[in-house]
């Protein structure tokens, strides 16, 4: 069975830090791109992040840059999401999928997705 499981949410105060982890269960995640989005109940999901392959590019949100960093361990199959002085802007479900959201030279969607991890960030 192919699962993306997501862990690493919590609730915090504004300013803190968390870093989401991504583990692909039944397949091998290093030949694709791999990202996250997020989604608040009425809103539109916004995508967050991306890596692409092969070359490890790396894509922000403006509404993230300089405070999330990407990453991807290969070797253990997991995606990373670190988020940095968190805002309660930041406040929704996580979700890492694979897939691009639209980044990267070949500008793929997001695909299949884990069930996500919330994040609340307190003021």
């Amino acid at each position: 069975q192919v699962q993306l499981v997501e862990s690493g949410g919590g609730s915090v105060q504004a300013g803190s830090s968390l870093t989401l982890s991504c583990t692909a269960i039944g397949f091998t995640l290093r030949h694709y791109n791999m990202g996250w989005f997020r989604q608040t109940p009425g809103k539109e999901r916004e995508r967050v992040s991306c890596i692409s392959w092969p070359d490890g590019s790396t894509y922000y949100a403006d509404s993230v840059k300089g405070r999330f960093a990407i990453s991807k361990d290969s070797d253990n199959n997991a995606v990373f999401l670190e988020m940095n002085n968190l805002e309660p802007e930041d406040t929704a479900t996580y979700y890492c999928a694979t897939g691009c959201g639209g980044w990267g030279h070949l500008g793929d969607d997001f695909g299949f997705s884990g069930q996500g991890t919330q994040v609340t960030v307190t003021s």
